[in-house]
């Protein structure tokens, strides 16, 4: 579990594919200080278990589903990503409940700056936007926000989910801090929507009586 407030900013040491697979090497100082192989970091928002250490480098092996559901697999040496380590349970909740479990990607479509923040929009895949409320939380590649605003319209009963969008703003600590300060449109980021929504929506559906 995260809080989705990142650590610190890594560097990908290198990314080895391996036939539905992958191994990711990444730099980070900071998050390998005391940890140990079978620990927990988020990459990006990716919850990984660390395979090796050295240097003040960590390795992590990703599954198949998870280079399908997030962007990791299209890193490459070089790129910089958002690290966590795993939440202590005597530590602040700065942020919100992270699992690390991305749902999918989204599309940064537009950023816009403003006197003290910049607004991002990001593009929803269907099936995502149903869980998300304007003033709620969201995880975008590990970065725990706000939703600032949102728009399109989640399927009705029977019908498919469309397309939406969402906006949040980031603070200049957030632009200096993380990968956010740095992608532009067109570029993919990760997405974890609250995990808490998706629990009421499968009780619901399962008509279950108090």
């Amino acid at each position: 579990m995260f809080t989705g407030i990142v650590e610190e900013l890594g560097e990908v040491v290198a990314l080895e594919q391996l036939g539905g697979a992958a191994r990711l090497t990444v730099r980070g100082p900071l998050v390998t200080a005391g940890a140990a192989s079978g620990d927990s970091i988020a990459v990006n928002g990716v919850c990984l278990t660390v395979t090796a250490m050295s240097g003040g480098t960590f390795t992590a092996d990703v599954m198949g589903e998870t280079l399908g559901r997030s962007g990791l697999g299209a890193l490459g040496p070089g790129a910089a990503v958002n690290l966590e380590r795993s939440l202590r349970l005597d530590g602040r909740l700065g942020g919100h409940l992270v699992q690390g479990h991305v749902d999918g990607t989204g599309t940064i479509t537009g950023r816009r700056p403003a006197p003290h923040w910049e607004v991002v929009r990001i593009g929803m895949p269907p099936g995502l936007l149903r869980y998300v409320v304007e003033k709620g939380s969201v995880a975008v590649d590990g970065v725990s926000l706000t939703v600032s605003a949102a728009g399109g319209s989640p399927g009705q009963s029977g019908e498919p989910d469309q397309p939406g969008w969402i906006e949040v703003s980031l603070i200049p600590e957030t632009l200096q801090r993380t990968t956010l300060g740095r992608k532009q449109a067109g570029e993919t980021v990760n997405l974890e929507v609250d995990m808490i929504a998706k629990y009421v929506e499968k009780l619901l559906g399962a008509g279950v009586r108090s």
